[in-house]
């Protein structure tokens, strides 16, 4: 799968998945824009991606922001002239509160759904336009299996997010873009290591089909998937990345 002549946003690709996904996209050959809010990660990766001989730009994007995910797209036109995928990938995740729906703040539930969830709108509406003009194009949501579990505000944010998924992926066909989402099980990251406690990890671990935790590597395979013209005909489509953690029928 070459990505050569390619452009690439990914957000949140200041560390983990998100580095992942802008690496494995840089190694295909893609142009590759780190979106990130944290500048200094953003260009720490991008200079790293940069020295291995890709080609790679740094940019801060607060993607909860309207103004700031159209700065993002002009940034990505003016460096590589145009925009042929998008990753969805920023959420609020190793640093999330863990409460139940009946008790968090809604302060602090609309913080977080307008990163989680409406973020992800933002940043389509600020870059479909690119993609329909060099004749389509493929966008990328990240999702997660706790969208199936019941997991509190970031669950729902995560089924929220198969939604829009769907409902991207019709109106946005007929412009040739498609829209799919990737659904990771438990992965090892930093993040998740912040988040869940060990021996929570390792009950999980042992419910599995496949008993270890998933890596960063095993999602970069199918995002390119699905991103490929090998998916041409596939959108709206949830792909669980999990180890055999759901078994939908």
């Amino acid at each position: 799968m070459s990505f050569q002549g390619k452009v690439a946003i990914v957000t949140g690709a200041g560390g983990g998945i998100g580095e992942a996904y802008a690496r494995a996209l840089a190694g295909a050959g893609a142009g590759v824009v780190i979106a990130e809010i944290d500048r200094a990660k953003a260009e720490q990766v991008a200079a790293s991606i940069r020295a291995a001989g890709g080609q790679a730009l740094a940019v801060e994007t607060d993607v909860s922001s309207e103004a700031s995910t159209r700065a993002m797209a002009a940034a990505t036109i003016a460096e590589f002239g145009g925009i042929d995928y998008l990753v969805n990938n920023a959420a609020i995740y190793g640093t999330m509160q863990r409460q139940p729906l009946l008790e968090v703040p809604i302060d602090y539930w609309n913080k977080f759904m307008s990163v989680n969830l409406t973020g992800a709108l933002l940043c389509v509406r600020a870059v479909h336009e690119s993609m329909a003009a060099r004749g389509g194009g493929a966008i990328v949501n990240q999702s997660s299996t706790a969208a199936w579990m019941g997991g509190s505000f970031y669950g729902t944010a995560k089924l929220a997010l198969h939604a829009v998924t769907h409902t991207l992926a019709r109106d946005l066909g007929p412009k040739g873009i498609r829209v799919n989402a990737i659904a990771p099980g438990p992965t090892d990251t930093e993040a998740t290591r912040t988040v869940v406690p060990k021996e929570y990890i390792t009950a999980i671990t042992a419910s599995l089909a496949i008993k270890r935790l998933g890596t960063v590597d095993d999602l970069t395979g199918p995002l390119l998937f699905l991103l490929s013209d090998e998916a041409r005909w596939i959108t709206g489509h949830i792909l669980n990345v999990d180890g055999g953690q759901i078994m939908r029928v």
